[in-house]
């Protein structure tokens, strides 16, 4: 059998071009198919809350006919499709419908904020809740929305939500800005500057009145 040729020494140098553009072209192609499938199983536990939500409407008048269902549910698909489908995972899919009960909603309806929170206190916009951000944006994970539901806050939970999508923010900034209550002390900070502001104000008058009642008396004096 033959035996491969080692390449000459000087040929490997061109081959390094070549070999960064396949390697780009692979990664793109393995981080495509990571989000595709995140954003279709996001997608799929969404439709799981919403048929849940669905079927305790139709049997609300029986005590208990949810928990109920939930459990069934549970022994069943984790028997059919293995782990991750448990009583936990449901309640959690149900919620993830009832907080995002829109599963698509145009950009243009997404309430817009010029800049980032990081630009600085006066350039971030809290905007009230609105019904199209209600809807869920394809750039977070099922574990980004997990985080979310812990926020009880429907205002917050929106702000939460635009700042992790459009600043792209993983899972670990997410679960650390939510920790340390970023949107409740930035909220705080500008319901304060105004108060700061007034009161410095008029401090500043208080002394101007004061330098020229000083002033007064001194000419009178003379």
């Amino acid at each position: 059998m033959a035996k491969r040729k080692t390449p000459e020494p000087s040929l490997v140098p061109l081959a390094e071009p070549l070999y960064r553009e396949i390697r780009a072209v692979l990664e793109m192609a393995r981080v495509g198919a990571y989000r595709a499938v995140n954003a279709a199983m996001v997608q799929a536990y969404w439709q799981v809350g919403r048929l849940i939500v669905e079927n305790e409407q139709n049997g609300r008048r029986r005590a208990g006919y949810g928990e109920a269902v939930i459990v069934t549910l549970a022994e069943r698909l984790n028997g059919d499709l293995g782990s991750g489908f448990d009583v936990r995972n449901l309640w959690y899919m149900r919620r993830f419908f009832l907080a995002f009960p829109i599963l698509n909603a145009p950009r243009s309806q997404l309430p817009g904020q010029e800049k980032s929170a990081e630009a600085g206190l006066e350039s971030v916009t809290l905007p009230p809740v609105h019904e199209a951000t209600r809807a869920l944006r394809p750039e977070l994970s099922w574990t980004h929305y997990r985080l979310l539901l812990g926020v009880e806050d429907p205002q917050a939970r929106e702000w939460y939500l635009k700042e992790a999508a459009d600043q792209h923010w993983s899972t670990r900034q997410l679960e650390r800005q939510i920790s340390v209550l970023y949107y409740e002390r930035l909220l705080a900070s500008r319901r304060k500057a105004p108060v700061r502001k007034r009161q410095l104000t008029k401090s500043q008058r208080s002394n101007r009145s004061s330098s020229s009642g000083t002033r007064t008396c001194s000419n009178s004096s003379t």
